[in-house]
């Protein structure tokens, strides 16, 4: 869901400051309405919408993410336009993402971001992969929203796709033992 939910077991249980936080300037109906008849979009059926989401299916050689991004700019709405896959494109609340959702529920439970695996494989895992956590790109990637990261220390990219992938990091990080990227001891043994 982009980072505009979370939920904490075992009564999965939501957020609700997380939810007053991320809605701070949010109006989907304006949303809704600026992208009415933008060429290149069609909006997602009711069930891939949600209360801090509206979804579309985008032709990326008619939209141009950055010029929706800055239209939605121009009318004042504070949002992010994130594609994945190609063709799917969620416009969030400003402040919601899975990067600011992992951060914030690491820092209310406690948790050290060195210790947090994040896997991912699409654009929209983006923000989410970046920063002080080890991270995995999972071989399923749409290639050209992720290629971005190649260079990025801590982000490991995995030759097995999905689950698998993640199966893959968890070894390369020995995140159950030393729980550390190798390539920084070998960096530090130089």
């Amino acid at each position: 869901m982009g980072g505009t939910e979370i939920y904490y077991a075992p009564e999965l249980e939501e957020d609700q400051v997380w939810a007053k936080y991320i809605d701070f300037q949010w109006s989907p109906y304006k949303v809704r309405e600026v992208l009415t008849d933008y060429p290149g979009l069609k909006r997602q059926p009711k069930i891939e919408q949600s209360r801090f989401k509206v979804s579309y299916y985008i032709d990326p050689t008619i939209a141009d993410v950055d010029n929706i991004q800055r239209l939605l700019h121009q009318e004042g709405l504070a949002v992010n336009a994130i594609m994945s896959f190609g063709q799917f494109l969620d416009i969030l609340p400003a402040r919601a993402s899975k990067g600011l959702a992992l951060r914030y529920v690491a820092d209310r439970r406690g948790i050290d971001l060195e210790r947090v695996l994040a896997a991912g494989g699409a654009g929209a895992d983006e923000d989410m992969l970046s920063g002080n956590t080890l991270a995995a790109v999972v071989a399923n990637r749409h290639h050209e929203e992720l290629s971005g990261l190649v260079d990025t220390e801590r982000i490991y990219f995995a030759l097995q796709p999905l689950a698998a992938g993640i199966l893959e990091a968890l070894d390369y990080y020995d995140f159950f033992g030393a729980c550390r990227d190798p390539r920084e001891q070998a960096d530090g043994a130089e």
